[in-house]
């Protein structure tokens, strides 16, 4: 072999190593430190938007299978793991179908009495302290005119916005669920428009947690696509940016 072609492959072979060190590098960050998640639905509205992409902090419970690509069975329940605390905004696999991420607020923890009362949330029987604060409207008309927008206020003294869409809805009145050990309860912002613990969601393992919501890193209109560079100047939010997500 000649000596520009030892080059060539040696080189070659460099480039290659990099490539690797760097896959193995994104992919250590991504099981253990951060993961990047985008906002597919108006559930957590107005906290949240559609187009909304945040990273998510892996470590803030510490780990589970899920925690790791392709949720490999190696072990059950979480290592070095801490509980969610109310209020936090969390991703989460949807326990009837683990492939499927799922985005909410931890409302009710293990041995709770969670329910909902004409619209107004109600923990252990006590009624959550709750303001209307003004209107929202989605930059996309998505959340319709002139929405209620409320304050609550959870006895820890972390507030956030909910959104009011429609009086009398499905998940306006419910029974009391009373929230099994290991188990959260868990709600859309957006109360009127979210399918969460009241519906189909149900009580969440803690070990179904990925991780808690930290900060959006980008964020742009509903209706175009990030790798729409080209129309970037109109259609993102800037004042999103490293906005905090949870409230």
């Amino acid at each position: 072999m000649s000596e520009e072609a030892k080059s060539s492959s040696s080189s070659l072979w460099e480039n290659i190593k990099v490539l690797i060190q760097a896959l193995l590098l994104a992919l250590v960050i991504r099981t253990l430190l951060f993961q990047p998640f985008s906002i597919p639905s108006g559930s957590m509205m107005s906290t949240l938007l559609i187009g909304d992409y945040l990273f998510v902090s892996k470590y803030s419970y510490g780990y589970s299978k899920y925690s790791i690509p392709m949720s490999p069975d190696l072990f059950d329940g979480r290592i070095w793991g801490s509980e969610p605390e109310r209020g936090d905004v969390a991703v989460f696999r949807l326990p009837s179908d683990p492939s499927v991420d799922f985005i909410k607020r931890v409302i009710g923890l293990p041995g709770d009495r969670v329910q909902m009362r004409e619209g107004r949330l109600f923990i252990n029987d006590e009624p959550v302290e709750r303001e209307q604060v003004g209107t929202f409207e989605a930059d996309d008309g998505s959340a319709g005119e002139g929405v209620p927008l409320y304050r609550e206020t959870l006895p820890n003294g972390v507030s956030y916005n909910t959104l009011d869409l429609t009086p009398n809805s499905p998940g306006d009145n419910t029974r009391e669920f009373v929230v099994p050990d290991g188990h959260y309860f868990m709600l859309g912002d957006n109360r009127d428009n979210s399918s969460d613990s009241r519906f189909s969601v149900g009580y969440v393992p803690l070990e179904n947690f990925i991780g808690r919501a930290t900060i959006i890193f980008f964020s742009i209109s509903d209706d175009t696509s990030p790798l729409e560079i080209w129309k970037w100047p109109s259609e993102l939010r800037f004042d999103r940016f490293f906005k905090s997500a949870q409230r």
